[in-house]
């Protein structure tokens, strides 16, 4: 963990090479989490890409060291719901692409479990997305998010919750 916090350290110093390093530790997660949510695998690249961009460039204002996996996620998650607001413009343009990715699943059920999901309040959406999409466990996101095990596990039950109720209504 010392040495986590040493490259992220370095990388708030303007050390490229560490950033890199770290960046090289998260990208696998970063960018399931991104085509899971976009299911699109050219997009899911280039939000991961902007939120990489956009996390060296402000990496300085970076508060605590050990936050920095959940602030990445964030800041790919708030790039990965402006890209499926610019999906909804195009609607037409993204039919078929979604009809094709979501196996059994209709398009329109895949867009609202979309829209639902990011309707969550940040914090659950945070945890569903590193749970559901990335693997990580119960007590990694407590670890990588400073929360308590329980804290983590009663907001993703939360989470999960709102959204099987609102697929109820929209059905």
């Amino acid at each position: 963990m010392e040495q986590y916090l040493q490259l992220v350290r370095k990388a708030k110093q303007g050390n490229a090479e560490a950033f890199a390093e770290l960046y090289e530790k998260i990208y696998e997660n970063m960018y399931r989490f991104a085509l899971y949510t976009l299911r699109n695998t050219a997009d899911a690249e280039d939000m991961v890409s902007e939120a990489v961009t956009d996390a060296f460039a402000n990496i300085g204002r970076l508060r605590s060291e050990k936050a920095f996996q959940s602030w990445i996620f964030r800041i790919l998650s708030n790039k990965c719901k402006n890209k499926l607001r610019e999906y909804a413009r195009k609607e037409e343009e993204l039919s078929d692409e979604v009809m094709d990715s979501c196996g059994k699943e209709g398009p329109e059920d895949a867009a609202i479990v979309r829209k639902i999901f990011f309707e969550l309040a940040d914090d659950e959406r945070l945890i569903i997305g590193m749970h559901l999409f990335c693997g990580y466990r119960t007590r990694e996101i407590a670890e990588i998010l400073g929360m308590n095990e329980n804290t983590v596990r009663s907001r993703e039950s939360r989470g999960l919750k709102k959204m099987a109720g609102k697929m109820e209504v929209c059905r």
